[in-house]
């Protein structure tokens, strides 16, 4: 899932630079870095640290500069150890790969917490000290044994007000009516957040979600297709079948939230009720060559409230320490997955079913929104 919406939050840091709220002179910076400056190692096979330094992978582009401006610069500041960002993508299949060739070269990675609880139980990833790792900083429940939460983003319902008068969706039992709400759906490609909403539509109750049943949701779905437009697998797909009046309603990103709005003029609203929030992660390579110690350091860094909110202005990314949530005015806390009032409303995904289940399941679901 991280990949995904990694990608779609560069997506958004060049929507910004149209908009002029992103310098031209900044957005040539990062150009020339990413183009031009950037060391081979980033471009090829990712960057080998020297002593002293971590290798920290992210998706690419500008969410390297982002991380880097946020936790990077002032790591190094503060411990004098450089820390590099590489771009190369740190899928599940990839950190194993690093691990099994005996010599990783990467150090730190920005991965989904049930990929991250997947590879550690093989013996693949250092467990989070949480000697060094403050777990009071995290929110309840989102501290894993191999993955230390460092943001959120949430699926929720994006609907367009002008279709509907008055009425205002309340959850997924409206998603699923097309009857009190007309109009076509669109629904998330890759399955995520999409089984928990046909469920909760369905009649489940959010503290009986899980273990999902798939086929309770499949049917769901299956039998509520003939009033989906699309699947959308991007967050511009997901903000374009609204803006061009394809679908009335539609599952996305909580980070499209502020930009569907500006692009509709305000028409196209959103709710954050049975929102269903995803965690980001950060894990440790086992054998990594920057050193365990150094690396839980730097995940510790990364805890500081004033960086998290950094991470939100860029990448719209929702602050993993509940310290953030004061720093955050009333319009960027009303756009915060994890703002105490919209985290309220909302159900967080389980990890430890998505790490025993997701494949299987995805695979179910292609074949029935494929059927």
């Amino acid at each position: 899932m991280t990949d995904r919406f990694e990608k779609d939050c560069l997506e958004i840091l060049e929507k910004k630079v149209a908009r002029g709220e992103l310098s031209r002179r900044r957005f040539a910076q990062i150009a020339a870095f990413l183009i031009v400056g950037a060391p081979a190692a980033l471009k090829a096979k990712g960057a080998m640290a020297a002593a002293d330094e971590l290798v920290f992978v992210n998706w690419g582009g500008d969410a390297g500069t982002a991380y880097d401006k946020a936790y990077g610069a002032p790591f190094k500041e503060e411990t004098g150890i450089t820390v590099k960002q590489d771009g190369s993508g740190p899928t599940e299949g990839a950190v194993q790969a690093q691990f099994e060739s005996g010599s990783p070269t990467w150090d730190i990675v920005d991965i989904d917490p049930f990929s991250a609880e997947a590879l550690g139980k093989k013996g693949m990833m250092e467990p989070i000290d949480y000697t060094i790792v403050d777990k009071a900083k995290m929110r309840p429940g989102f501290g894993w044994e191999y993955a230390a939460s460092s943001y959120f983003f949430s699926y929720i319902i994006a609907y367009d007000a002008s279709k509907f008068g008055d009425k205002v969706p309340t959850g997924m039992a409206d998603f699923f009516d097309v009857e009190k709400f007309p109009g076509k759906r669109s629904l998330y490609k890759w399955g995520a957040g999409m089984w928990e909403a046909a469920l909760l539509a369905d009649g489940v109750p959010a503290d009986k979600l899980y273990p999902l049943d798939l086929d309770r949701a499949h049917k769901k779905i299956a039998d509520f297709k003939d009033n989906i437009v699309s699947f959308w697998g991007g967050g511009s797909e997901s903000q374009s079948v609204l803006l061009n009046g394809e679908a009335s309603m539609a599952l996305i990103w909580s980070t499209r939230a502020s930009l569907i709005e500006k692009d509709s003029g305000d028409t196209i609203k959103f709710v954050w009720d049975q929102g269903l929030i995803s965690p980001g992660a950060m894990g440790v390579i086992k054998g990594n060559p920057g050193g365990k110690e150094n690396a839980m350091k730097f995940i510790a860094s990364a805890q500081v409230p004033e960086k998290q909110v950094i991470m939100f202005d860029m990448l719209g990314q929702g602050p993993a320490n509940p310290a953030a949530d004061a720093l955050l005015n009333p319009e960027q806390a009303r756009l915060n997955p994890v703002d105490p009032a919209n985290m309220s409303k909302q159900i967080p995904l389980d990890m430890a079913w998505y790490e025993t289940n997701y494949g299987p399941a995805l695979d179910a679901y292609t074949k029935v929104i494929s059927a």
